[in-house]
């Protein structure tokens, strides 16, 4: 597994240990819906300042979105 699906897996089950729809972390993180969804699908690279915003709207160290999960 790469960085890039490492992130979108941990964003997809931070998510839904959190309850949250893309929709509500988009409108929470400020990004677009769509964008989620490509982060989720590790079809989108996401920069520090997007992962930043994300680990914000999940109350999370930022390093959570980057950390092998067993």
């Amino acid at each position: 597994m790469n960085l890039r699906e490492r992130i979108g897996l941990n964003i997809r089950n931070l998510r839904s240990s959190k309850r949250m729809s893309q929709e509500d972390l988009a409108h929470t993180a400020g990004i677009d819906r769509s964008y989620i969804s490509e982060l989720e699908l590790a079809h989108s690279a996401a920069s520090v300042d997007i992962l930043e915003k994300i680990a914000v709207a999940f109350d999370v160290d930022p390093q959570e979105l980057l950390s092998k999960r067993g």
